[in-house]
């Protein structure tokens, strides 16, 4: 006998059904670009995607050792307003227009943050805090004290390197829709470059932004910059990325080949030199020479990358670029000595210690990951294995590893060279005084 539960499910399925649309589908994915992180993904570092001392967004709001900072965006919110001289009924009627979008950023919004009231609210406060926060380190403002506990002195080198690394994570964000909105009624007008200049400056010392449109968030500016190649590129020197500031001998995805650490390849014969540019996706291989971005490890280069890695991977269109370079890297990396090798040639700016955590970190980074197929990375990766399997750079790597391993290896090298010359030189003399 059918229950009245089992009718009201087959009724709810049906009209489901007759609802149901494949684009209205699309679009409300489209609509989504901060995510919570999937439980077996965090698992694997929970720590990686908690902020630690500040939320922003839905989140994370409340959990009680991110609690004392909400006086503080309370405090900003009050010295934003009094030195723009903008009353807040004009921030909230700005944000109120948006309103429906902004809630829309947010994929698995919980039933508390749908009173659209708290949630205006939460976005006000939450985005005046970050846009002082980004204003910091570029800007200077006269209506904080100099003993401020977060934007003074003392706050911008202790707190600050703290809120920056959570500003980073995937479920700790706030739409950049909230920034133009408020900088609007501040400044009138669309604000995008400089709304992107004020992130890098702070996120990556970097003050260029990128022809890009308005970003999502603060992560999804940082990711961009990370893969913008300027064109045409600069001659100088090349500057470090500033944070991201990986199995050993694994497969290749598509031929099944072996892909060699980066001491392997040196043993092959294989050079490595840095980039000309900064981009992660300035990675080259040309005549032998395997051209690689700069980067800096410390201690909140794991955090950002996975971070990173995770948008790329909730993100429908977002690309993989970063992924895969941590999968290419990871194949390079296998041990401390690959790690010293790309150290001594400038690629690698070690600031976490030693060669081995570094090894280790680029080696867990890369869990359940994959090298994006047929893309730039895997041609290059392609290449060097074609290079390595070439009889004759086989040859004179052997010969150069052993025979100019040192230099006394070399001079004895020489040596017998000349020894060798000498004697067929003397031979020939004698059959030539023979006859």
């Amino acid at each position: 006998m059918e229950t009245m539960e089992y009718k009201n499910w087959v009724v709810n399925v049906k009209e489901e059904v007759e609802r149901m649309s494949i684009s209205n589908e699309e679009e409300i994915w489209k609509k989504h670009s901060i995510y919570r992180i999937p439980t077996w993904c965090a698992d694997l570092n929970r720590k990686a995607y908690m902020p630690q001392v500040v939320s922003f967004g839905p989140y994370h709001y409340g959990e009680t050792h991110l609690k004392p900072m909400e006086e503080h965006k309370r405090r900003a919110l009050v010295h934003l307003l009094k030195r723009t001289n903008k009353p807040i009924k004009h921030y909230l009627a700005a944000m109120k227009e948006v309103l429906q979008q902004l809630m829309d950023s947010f994929e698995q919004l919980d039933e508390e943050w749908r009173d659209s009231e708290k949630f205006l609210l939460l976005m006000i406060l939450d985005g005046c805090f970050m846009l002082e926060i980004l204003r910091s380190a570029d800007e200077i403002s006269n209506n904080y004290a100099s003993d401020d506990p977060i934007f003074g002195n003392h706050g911008k080198l202790y707190n600050m390197p703290l809120i920056r690394r959570d500003m980073l994570m995937i479920e700790n964000q706030v739409p950049l829709l909230v920034l133009e909105k408020l900088i609007a009624v501040e400044k009138g007008g669309k604000n995008e470059e400089y709304i992107h200049e004020l992130i890098l400056k702070f996120c990556t010392s970097n003050a260029k932004a990128t022809n890009m449109g308005l970003g999502l968030h603060v992560l999804d500016v940082v990711r961009k910059s990370m893969l913008h190649i300027p064109h045409p590129r600069p001659s100088s020197s090349t500057t470090p990325v500033p944070f991201p500031s990986l199995p050993s001998f694994p497969a290749h995805p598509s031929t099944g080949e072996i892909i060699q650490s980066a001491w392997e390849l040196y043993e092959a014969g294989i050079r490595f030199k840095k980039s000309k540019t900064q981009s992660l996706k300035d990675i080259k291989f040309r005549h032998g020479i395997l051209r690689l971005p700069v980067i800096v490890v410390d201690d909140t280069t794991g955090s950002t990358f996975l971070n990173l890695m995770a948008f790329e991977r909730l993100h429908v269109g977002a690309g993989n670029e970063v992924t895969s370079y941590v999968c290419f890297m990871d194949n390079l990396i296998d041990s401390e000595k690959d790690v010293s090798l790309l150290h001594s040639k400038g690629i690698i700016q070690n600031a976490i210690g030693s060669d081995k955590a570094a090894a280790k970190l680029f080696n867990e980074l890369s869990k359940d990951a994959t090298l994006e197929p047929d893309g730039n990375l895997e041609d290059v990766q392609r290449k060097v294995n074609d290079y390595c399997k070439k009889q004759w750079n086989e040859w004179r790597a052997n010969l150069i590893h052993t025979y100019f391993r040192s230099p006394w290896a070399a001079l004895s090298l020489i040596a017998a060279v000349f020894l060798l010359v000498l004697t067929v030189l003397q031979t020939v003399y004698s059959i030539l005084q023979y006859y």
